[in-house]
């Protein structure tokens, strides 16, 4: 487990197509992603803390009913208000965002919507594919899957923008494989895409 702050960009080399997909989390604080960070890596509930920099982890995440495997290079970025300008440089070359929203948190829904589109706006994201995460779904005052959908504006993120809303609960896991699983699935379809844009020219 990792936590500190150091120059992202200097550690971030774009990573060639065999080794670790570069998947950022981000989403505002107490949105739950270190939680989901560290039920993805030890598959139980971990008690965390508002991360102050980032949380890195390298997971090995089983695709498809155990047929195949996938790593992930998850990178677990502090959501508090002061540093989201840092999102940026974790970002550049990520081949997937991983975006939480509380599902439950109504009143912070268009901030969470501002900082979704800023990010995915930016040219060097352009065509990432997001994995938008409704977390805390478990609980009775959780907003239905389609207010957060239409709170967070996700049609308006544009077609060169792939994305899935994932309905989950990150303390006990649900719904974090089959996130993965259409977020792995959206960053094959671009790299397919991108390959044939090659050979085109």
């Amino acid at each position: 487990m990792g936590n500190g702050l150091s120059e992202p960009h200097a550690i971030f080399p774009c990573l060639p197509s065999f080794q670790a997909l570069h998947i950022v989390i981000l989403g505002l604080d107490c949105a739950g992603k270190t939680t989901v960070l560290y039920r993805l890596r030890f598959n139980e509930f971990v008690n965390t803390v508002p991360t102050k920099g980032f949380n890195t982890e390298k997971i090995k995440v089983t695709l498809g009913g155990k047929v195949r495997t996938a790593a992930f290079h998850f990178w677990d970025v502090g959501g508090q208000e002061k540093l989201r300008p840092l999102w940026r440089s974790y970002t550049r070359c990520a081949d997937g965002l991983v975006f939480v929203v509380d599902s439950v948190d109504a009143e912070r829904m268009e901030e969470a919507k501002t900082e979704l589109h800023k990010i995915t706006r930016l040219q060097e994201n352009q065509g990432v594919p997001v994995l938008v995460v409704a977390n805390k779904q478990d609980l009775r005052s959780a907003l239905p899957l389609g207010e957060v959908e239409q709170m967070l504006a996700l049609n308006e993120l544009g077609s060169h923008t792939p994305w899935h809303l994932q309905p989950a609960c990150a303390i006990i896991g649900e719904g974090l494989q089959e996130g993965l699983e259409r977020l792995h699935s959206m960053i094959n379809k671009r790299r397919k895409m991108m390959r044939q844009q090659k050979r085109k020219r």
